[in-house]
């Protein structure tokens, strides 16, 4: 049985946070070639993970179509974070 999409929303935010290294060093994630800037990137999906937690407690329900639009941004950040070096595929 699938989750509903509130549950997926917050399998989704618990899966982005293991995956992508946001507690990593700044001159970590800016050391070694830059396709996109890895620092702003990893900024913004930050931010965009917290609202959705905050949003999320305070009983909002995500659509299937805010939870597709994070899964994308998450999926194309890895992609640059692959590229720079900072993750493993």
């Amino acid at each position: 049985m699938k989750p509903d999409v509130p549950t997926a929303m917050r399998q989704l935010i618990a899966q982005v946070r293991r995956t992508l290294p946001f507690d990593l060093p700044e001159a970590r994630v800016c050391d070694g070639p830059c396709d996109g800037c890895s620092l702003k990137l990893l900024d913004y999906l930050e931010s965009e993970l917290e609202a959705w937690e905050q949003r999320l407690d305070n009983g909002e329900t995500p659509g299937f179509v805010e939870l597709s639009r994070l899964a994308r941004t998450s999926r194309n950040v890895h992609r640059v974070l692959l590229k720079n070096g900072l993750v493993e595929n």
